[in-house]
């Protein structure tokens, strides 16, 4: 999608389902990256930058001085490469003030390092519930959208008076036939979730919508644009019509059969720290944690028998 003043192009992975976006003021010469992806094998451990190597020849090519590299939240399907861009584009990495909160849960979910403080300090700036920034001359509204997490944010952009904006909405709204985020995850919220999503499709029909992801139906390519008049006609979650306790008896439902997504463990305990690695370990490698009964349906049981860890017997 291109106007006069705003550029946006969507790079879409196939292996997680996400759309990364270069936004852009090419006369400006100014860009963000939005929700950047970091490849991960996680068979074998491999990190790999082929989606984030993508993006930056793209800016190259353009021109384009990297302003910022924004999170819509702390993504749990896929790794974060903020810190790979920010290191060779330069850039602030930013995203929602709520990170904190998010932060504090998984802090002891994963036992961080002692030195791990939850206060959002790995990031350069958190933003405040309808915080404006500028990319270039493009002036940027930092929407608080909860419910998928406590720290969703979505990124309103005006193009000038009389045109269509834009909503970067992230773990919101999907495409219209697939329909919303689950709102299972600590601190998510199905009730506010709703009426996050309700927020965005207040605004005028004509506002273009752009997807964190696209899990197509078979039959369909990969989509991640439509508008608001598309999300309030036909979203099978939350078409005009649906009220709030009907989204929630629904999305609870659903949420209930659904398995955790494949790279959570490792994504979340990234991703809270703003892309970067935990710190090395004693043997000069990094290590991703895997704690056991920590999420799931099966959070917070007792081991089976057998399976704890029983203390040696004084010889």
């Amino acid at each position: 999608m291109t106007t006069e003043r705003m550029h946006i192009q969507g790079f879409y992975d196939p292996a997680t389902g996400t759309i990364s976006y270069v936004l852009a003021d090419p006369q400006a010469r100014q860009a963000a990256v939005i929700d950047a992806v970091l490849d991960l094998d996680p068979k074998s451990g491999q990190l790999s930058t082929t989606s984030a190597d993508r993006i930056a020849a793209y800016l190259h090519a353009q021109g384009w001085q990297l302003q910022w590299i924004l999170e819509t939240h702390a993504h749990a399907d896929h790794l974060s490469a903020a810190q790979y861009l920010r290191h060779q584009l330069g850039g602030q990495v930013a995203m929602g003030e709520r990170i904190r909160d998010v932060q504090r849960v998984f802090r002891s979910v994963f036992h961080f390092e002692p030195g791990f403080v939850p206060d959002g300090r790995q990031f350069d700036r958190l933003f405040a519930a309808d915080e404006v920034f500028q990319v270039g001359q493009l002036s940027v509204t930092a929407l608080w959208v909860p419910g998928h997490t406590p720290a969703d944010m979505a990124y309103q952009v005006q193009d000038g008076p009389g045109e269509a904006g834009a909503v970067f909405v992230g773990d919101t709204l999907f495409m219209p036939d697939v329909g919303t985020a689950r709102a299972d995850f600590p601190g998510g919220d199905a009730a506010q979730l709703y009426r996050s999503i309700h927020q965005l499709l207040a605004l005028p029909g004509d506002t273009r919508l752009f997807m964190c992801h696209d899990y197509p139906p078979a039959g369909r390519e990969p989509a991640w644009e439509c508008t608001v008049a598309d999300q309030r006609r036909s979203n099978i979650h939350v078409h005009d019509g649906v009220s709030e306790a009907d989204f929630v008896q629904m999305r609870q439902a659903r949420d209930a059969t659904l398995a955790m997504p494949t790279l959570i463990l490792p994504s979340v305990q990234i991703n809270v720290r703003a892309g970067k690695l935990p710190p090395a370990q004693d043997d000069g490698r990094i290590y991703i944690q895997l704690p056991v009964n920590a999420l799931g349906a099966g959070a917070g049981q007792p081991l089976p028998p057998g399976l704890g860890h029983v203390p040696a017997a004084d010889s």
